[in-house]
């Protein structure tokens, strides 16, 4: 298994699609990349504790290699913005994949590359190393399953879920 920590936004969106991905077996949503040792949703929405929201991507290699989990993160997030992703507006929002490994560091920094082709503009994706994960609060652990009415489901993340499907349904589960 293999887990990948992974920013794009806001972590609802990345959770919704990788939850529905084949061979992923866990994700998790949180908070990493600040200062603050002890962060909540509130904090870190107030923009002032330094870290991003994320998520905790764990996956079977044997099911779906690496490079399909990379490909779909920079399809699901526009990672041409700075610190910001639609209508999320701030460092908490940056696009970032925070590696614990040099073999990590390298799979992110060519997924970048292989990826910058798709965009007209340059992919501002922060690599960093890893520093302490938090789990965010329960609420927003698989938030779209639990929310799916919920206005922001309904108008941010279905186009996502939508995109994922018409790139990458040969590895949603139905």
């Amino acid at each position: 298994m293999e887990t990948f920590v992974l920013g794009g936004g806001c972590f609802w969106c990345l959770d919704a699609v990788y939850q529905r991905t084949r061979g992923v077996t866990s994700v998790v949503s949180g908070y990493t990349g600040g200062h603050e040792p002890n962060p909540d949703y509130y904090s870190v929405c107030g923009g002032t504790t330094g870290h991003a929201e994320v998520v905790a991507v764990t996956f079977d290699e044997s099911i779906i290699p690496a490079a399909v989990i990379l490909d779909m993160f920079f399809a699901l997030h526009d990672p041409t913005t700075l610190n910001r992703q639609g209508y999320d507006v701030g460092t908490q929002y940056r696009s970032s994949m925070f590696y614990e490994t040099t073999a990590q560091k390298i799979l992110f920094e060519e997924a970048i590359e292989r990826n910058q082709a798709l965009w007209a503009h340059p992919i501002v994706t922060e690599v960093s190393r890893l520093p302490v994960f938090h789990t965010a609060e329960e609420v927003h652990q698989n938030y779209y399953a639990k929310y799916p009415e919920q206005g922001y489901c309904q108008v941010i993340i279905n186009p996502k879920l939508a995109k994922a499907r018409k790139y990458y349904s040969a590895w949603l589960n139905a």
